[in-house]
């Protein structure tokens, strides 16, 4: 299994390419696509996703990050049965069996604003015990641990922002997006910064999307 998950695809700058970071991000950027563009099927492909995150977080020891994927299942599961199962005044009005797109409240942004300081910052610190003081020699510590768990955070408010249709889940959706970029140079991944910025435009051409759908009550 370490072999398939290890197989070397190509090398940009003589750093190597995974075949789990290739084929992890063709399909992660095709479910955001899906996504941007209003799309239930997301969410299927959003299962295999998470499945093949799990497998490369666990391979980079950025541990934060791969015990996110159980509960990004969570979140992917209630986003699905929110889009497809709106109550009255949430739908769209050009699908009926479809969840509009709304906006948070100025509170409601604050709020999320200030969970992901506290989130992270307890996460970090967690994530900076282990492997240095607790659990010595069971697995290797995190290397870069609050950055981590910085991201771990914001996935999970866009994460859970998208399973309610908010346009707000894009602005989270960027910010992850930036962020990812910086851990993975900071690991020294060469592809998957790219890939980000990939995710970068895709989440910018979505912003704007979803605004419009947002107009419409769609």
């Amino acid at each position: 299994m370490n072999e398939i998950i290890n197989y070397t695809v190509f090398a940009i700058g003589g750093v190597p390419v995974l075949l789990i970071d290739l084929v992890t991000s063709v399909i992660g950027l095709t479910c955001v696509f899906l996504a941007g563009r209003n799309s239930r099927y997301n969410f299927w492909v959003g299962y295999l996703y998470t499945f093949l995150l799990f497998l490369m977080f666990w391979n980079k020891h950025l541990y934060a990050s791969l015990l996110l994927q159980p509960i990004s299942l969570g979140i992917n599961i209630l986003g699905h049965y929110r889009w497809t199962h709106p109550k009255e005044g949430e739908k769209s009005s050009e699908d009926h069996t479809a969840l509009k797109v709304t906006m948070l409240s100025w509170p409601q942004r604050f709020a999320a604003i200030a969970s992901v300081f506290v989130l992270a910052g307890f996460w970090g610190w967690l994530l900076s015990m282990m492997g240095n003081r607790w659990f010595v020699g069971l697995f290797p510590s995190d290397p870069i641990p609050y950055l981590d768990a910085c991201v771990t955070v914001l996935i999970l408010v866009a994460q859970f922002l998208s399973a309610l249709k908010k346009w707000d889940c894009w602005i989270a959706w960027l910010m992850v997006n930036v962020t990812q970029m910086i851990l993975h140079i900071s690991v020294g991944h060469v592809f998957m910064p790219i890939v980000c910025g990939l995710y970068l435009l895709n989440g910018i051409l979505s912003l704007y999307n979803w605004y419009k759908l947002y107009r419409k009550k769609a």
